[in-house]
Order: structure tokens, then sequence, then C-alpha cells
């Protein structure tokens, strides 16, 4: 079966990977003409390091080229690319094509779910998201993993595990997209609370102490918009959220970490050089808490510490007089 990728970036590459493996026809796209020349060139990319990109996997910046007679298109560009990327799809996707949304986040400007951004242009029931503690580099090592794959549709659902369960990827199955969407969006904002701590020098005990607030809250938010409790313990909730917090391979937890350090100027460097997902999210999910009538105030409190109205020793008052 064909396989197009959207998205040249590290988590693109890495599900290349997967598909290649399982020995599927992969296609890869990435909306850079100056990107194709260097990847076909060198056949590596610098977002993944040590890895050799096969040259069976066709890395094209002709979309539809990429899209044309796929079986299944994964959606793997940043948040803010989403609905560009969407508008483009759907000049080319026709109706028997599924699509799997592997970007995880909320748009700012209408605090939309990645799956309602992509609806947004493409009429659709052939359509999922998978999610779970997963680095690109740890992929294309072929380590063991687990994913959590959401979806209504029974074909996209067997469709994706067939195309990529093997040895080394495991994937389990929910119904929960709303919970699934929240708990890839929003670790990603615990992940800098949790790099301001380890920052600070904090011990094991405050970090867990904090993890364990957060997975709570999560817990409670994906109640209030409709999902199910019990998702915070899938990959994508516990899993994700534990490696994303607690890993220095994460950029989210690595921002925090500068800040933590006071190295505010580092910080503000590596926002400029490096994707952290976690910033873009925290306006949206300020905003859809507050559209919500949802009581987050961890959120808060994260955004006055980056933007410099609140120090960074106010979590750990928080974290005790937390309800």
């Amino acid at each position: 079966m064909k396989i197009c990728i959207l998205g040249a970036g590290a988590y693109g590459l890495a599900l290349a990977s997967i598909f290649y493996k399982n020995k599927q026809s992969v296609y890869v796209w990435t909306h850079s003409k100056e990107e194709e020349s260097y990847l076909k060139e060198t056949r590596e990319s610098p977002k993944v390091k040590n890895y050799k990109i096969p040259s069976k996997i066709t890395i094209t910046s002709n979309i539809k080229k990429a899209i044309k007679d796929s079986n299944l298109i994964v959606i793997a560009v940043p948040a803010h690319a989403v609905d560009n990327v969407s508008k483009l799809l759907s000049e080319h996707i026709k109706k028997d094509m599924h699509v799997l949304i592997a970007t995880k986040g909320i748009e700012n400007e209408t605090c939309d779910f990645i799956t309602d951004v992509v609806e947004r242009h493409i009429n659709t029931n052939k359509i999922a998201v998978i999610s779970g503690p997963t680095f690109a580099v740890d992929i294309v090592k072929e380590v063991p993993i687990g994913l959590s794959l959401a979806t209504t549709n029974t074909r996209t659902k067997n469709l994706v595990k067939d195309l990529m369960e093997n040895e080394n990827t495991k994937i389990r199955e929910t119904l929960d997209i709303i919970g699934i969407e929240i708990c890839g969006a929003i670790k990603n904002v615990m992940a800098i609370a949790s790099g301001i701590l380890d920052g600070m020098n904090v011990t094991d005990s405050t970090k867990a102490l904090f993890l364990t607030e957060a997975l709570n809250d999560i817990k409670e938010l994906i109640d209030a918009l409709g999902g199910n409790k019990k998702t915070i313990l899938s990959f994508a909730g516990f899993g994700d959220i534990l490696m994303t917090c607690t890993s220095k391979n994460s950029r989210n937890f690595t921002y925090g970490n500068l800040i933590g350090k006071g190295k505010l100027k580092e910080a503000e460097k590596y926002l400029k050089t490096t994707t952290v997902e976690g910033v873009y999210t925290l306006k949206s999910i300020k905003e859809l808490i507050k559209r919500e009538h949802v009581k987050m105030k961890v959120i808060d409190l994260i955004s006055e510490i980056i933007c410099g109205n609140a120090d960074k020793e106010e979590i750990l008052k928080f974290l005790i007089e937390k309800k």
C-alpha cells in the first residue's frame, strides 16, 4: 500500500521508518524545495540524528504526487501549519483515502483541536488520531514503543493497525478522540513546568508531586470536555506525560529547564531556533479553559512565569496550596 506523510520533520520521518519497515510504499512531503533537495542528496536530516533515510522512501515537495493513489495520509506537520496543509490536502484527497493525525496541539485562533481543523476542510469519517510516548530518535532505532490510536471508524482502525504494528510497535485503540487530543496537547505545556522545576534543582519528591497533580488536572479537563477519564492511563496519557515531563530529549522540558535555571536569554534564543509546541499550545489551552469555565490555575501560572510576570518559585507555593 502507499502511505503519504505530510511533513518531513523528525516525527514524520520517524513514522515513515515504521511504514517502510513494514514493507509499504512511503512518500514524505515537504513544503520546501530546498529541504527536498537536501534530503534527497544526503538521505539525512539534522532533525533526526544518526538516521539514514532509506533510498526507497520517496521525498517530494509535490503534494499532488505525494497524495495520488495513497491508501493512508498521515498529517505530521506542526500544529500551526495544519490548517494550511489541510486546505492543500482537500484539493487532492479522494473519498477512499484514510487520514491519520500525528500532530499534537490546539489551534490558537479558534481553540479547535487538530481533528476539528482537518475536518474544517475535509469531509471524511475515515479519520484517526495517534499519540503516545515516542521520540523520533527512539522510533528510528526500532526499539519497543506503544501508541494510542483513537478513531470511531473500524476500517480506519484496522488499516492503521495493519500498516503500523510489528514486533517493535504496539497499538492500543480507543474511541476517545477528545481525550487523546487533550493529552497530546497539554502534556507539552506540563513539560515546560516540569522543566522549570528541574532547572530549579528541586528534589525527585517535588517533581513527583507536580506530576501527580498534573495527571489529576488533565483527567478532570478530559472529563469536563466530554472525554473519558480513563484515557489518562493510556499511552497518550500517563505514558506520554511521564516521558515528556522527565526527559531531556523533550524540547518543552529543555525550554522550561532553561527558565528554571534563570537562563532567560538562552531560553529566548532556544525558542527562536526550536519548535516548542507547548508555548504555542499554552495560549490555546488558556483560552479554552476560560471558555469552558474549567479551573486550571497551573496553566495561568505557567503562562505568567514564561512572560516574566511571576517568579518561578510561585510554582512551589502553588503545589502546596492547590486543593
